[in-house]
């Protein structure tokens, strides 16, 4: 049979029971620790320990198997158990002036001695990481026992110190919530409680008050079936904006453009609405956002249009064909014209420089190149041909040398 043993702080354990008669509820039973022997009360038998055990945190960490429950606690054992008790206080108090003495940024939340007094366990709450093993060394050496320090966090240590709830009665982590489970602000959103006060809606532990998540599913469901608040609908009288709901009495307060406004029972609104119902759905966002989230990206890059579908004053100017060649820096300048001398045919006028190929050819060659080209391929046979430094063979004499000569 399996059972359910509570300790100091509401701290609870499953336990096998090796007996046939089942204990009765708040029996002290003496059970097996970790390092030798401890004092529970039962808590819960049977097929109700085995429930508990599937749906409770400390239930499914339980160690399988399951350590055993010794016997039924004699008067004499409680008795030494509730002066264990009264010695924790001094002993809490203890603890705290070491951690004073030693700088620590942690708060001890709760000490307990396990009742065999092999062991000494100190409950704390830090925000951050704490160094605490010089405290371990010294409260070891200061009770004579093994210390061990247990980090809980601000909801674990309302449930260990217990304590009365704002509505009056005790807290329910500590009377009968299986499961401590983290509470978001948008539960207390969906129930258009206020957010601007948070101690209006936190508990003792400073953290949103557990009950919120009790009634949260009813109001996300009961919501579904109104239109959403802000939304224009056309009803008899034209378009009207939603300005409130009462989900209690099923409600709808109008608003038409003018300013007057009026509260419509659900039904009949569906009915001025056509008999037809659409849940509704997620608007789109407001434009402020987006202006604001396109301020805070970086500029998308501009598009270039090709120049031909560019008005004409916007076109680039168009480029000269590039020349074929030896790279040459600048433009060409023409070479200095001599005088002609005497006897000397007169040579035809040249081209300017990038106005076109020279005529009669297919390439875009200008002519004062091909001019320097025919003058050095000149330069070059008449050094072949052992003739003297006059020129090209070709080349009338006394000619300018820049001037382009007939083949």
């Amino acid at each position: 049979m399996v059972i359910e043993v509570t300790f100091k702080g509401n701290r609870r354990e499953f336990f096998e029971w090796p007996f046939e008669d089942a204990p009765a509820a708040r029996t002290a039973v003496v059970v097996e620790a970790e390092r030798g022997e401890d004092l529970g009360r039962v808590h819960s038998t049977g097929e109700r320990a085995l429930v508990r055990k599937a749906g409770t945190t400390h239930g499914k960490a339980s160690p399988d198997p399951l350590r055993k429950a010794i016997r039924a606690a004699t008067g004499e054992e409680i008795t030494r158990a509730a002066h264990l008790r009264d010695e924790e206080v001094n002993v809490r108090t203890r603890a705290i002036e070491k951690v004073r003495t030693l700088g620590l940024d942690l708060k001890v939340s709760d000490t307990e001695w396990q009742w065999d007094k092999k062991r000494l366990t100190v409950y704390f709450t830090a925000e951050e990481r704490v160094d605490f093993r010089q405290l371990v060394r010294q409260l070891e050496g200061l009770f004579g026992t093994r210390v061990h320090m247990w980090h809980i966090g601000v909801r674990d240590e309302a449930k260990r110190v217990d304590g009365v709830g704002r509505c009056g009665r005790q807290m329910c982590s500590a009377s009968w919530l299986p499961e401590l489970v983290p509470v978001k602000s948008s539960v207390a959103k969906d129930q258009h409680l206020s957010t601007l006060n948070p101690a209006q809606i936190s508990g003792v532990c400073g953290r949103l008050m557990c009950c919120l998540r009790y009634e949260h599913e009813f109001y996300v469901q009961q919501r579904k079936r109104f239109p959403k608040e802000g939304k224009i609908v056309t009803t008899s009288l034209g378009e009207e904006k939603v300005a409130s709901l009462d989900i209690f009495r099923e409600t709808v307060t109008l608003r038409v453009p003018g300013g007057d406004s009026r509260v419509v029972p659900l039904d009949q609104l569906r009915q001025e609405m056509g008999g037809t119902w659409v849940a509704p759905t997620p608007e789109p966002e407001d434009s402020s956002e987006d202006e604001e989230r396109a301020v805070a990206l970086p500029p998308r890059p501009q598009q270039r249009r090709p120049p031909e579908s560019r008005p004409e004053s916007q076109r680039p100017p168009q480029r000269q064909p590039e020349q074929q060649g030896r790279p040459q820096q600048g433009r060409p300048q023409p070479p200095p014209q001599r005088p002609p001398q005497r006897g000397a045919q007169p040579s035809p006028p040249q081209a300017a420089p990038n106005q076109g190929a020279v005529p009669g050819t297919e390439s875009a060659v200008p002519a004062d190149a091909q001019t320097s080209r025919r003058r050095r391929r000149g330069r070059r046979g008449g050094r072949r041909g052992g003739r003297g430094p006059g020129g090209p063979p070709n080349a009338s004499p006394g000619g300018d040398a820049g001037q382009p000569t007939s083949e």
